[in-house]
């Protein structure tokens, strides 16, 4: 049996100590959050929180991590209202999705450790591969993040974006 907490919640799993920390978030505790990309470690859409530090699930064992404490995007905040959450949102980050959770927690640590990223930090700290190619935004996002996480105002952050581009019929 192997033991931690998730998302401040005690859980004990009696999985092979060797199954991958993504394997048993989404088959046995259910939170389909963390999602399964490459199962290599590259693509970071399975990062959680542990312990402090954005971690690919998809290579720890649920044994190596015995006694430490595990946020998923489930986890971060209700209702979306994590810092990073919200400026997502209000940049239209997500195209397709399926990298956003993994996005999401990894800035999640980045913004623990430093409260004012530069663009260059950001782009160091968050490795996670986006096949369509949201990376100009993500950067926005979480300079937006920040500002909210230091108490800044940004009456916008939590709403998408309105900045849309109209297309004037030829007369």
């Amino acid at each position: 049996m192997t033991r931690f907490t998730v998302n401040n919640q005690p859980v004990e799993y009696k999985l092979d100590a060797r199954t991958p920390l993504l394997w048993a978030l989404r088959d046995a505790s259910n939170l389909t959050g963390t999602k399964y990309g490459c199962g290599t470690g590259d693509c970071g859409a399975c990062t959680v929180d542990i312990d402090g530090a954005a971690v690919r699930s998809c290579q720890v064992t649920i044994g190596a991590i015995e006694g430490s404490f595990v946020t998923t995007i489930e986890g971060l905040a209700e209702n979306r209202a994590h810092p990073v959450q919200r400026a997502f949102l209000a940049a239209n980050v997500g195209q397709c999705g399926y990298c956003i959770p993994g996005m999401v927690m990894a800035a999640s640590v980045l913004l623990r450790k430093n409260r004012n990223p530069s663009d260059e930090e950001i782009a160091a700290a968050i490795t996670n591969l986006c096949r369509c190619g949201v990376y100009p935004r993500l950067i926005e996002a979480v300079g937006r993040a920040a500002r909210l996480a230091r108490g800044e105002d940004d009456s916008s952050a939590g709403e998408p974006d309105d900045q849309q581009t109209a297309i004037e019929p030829e007369a």
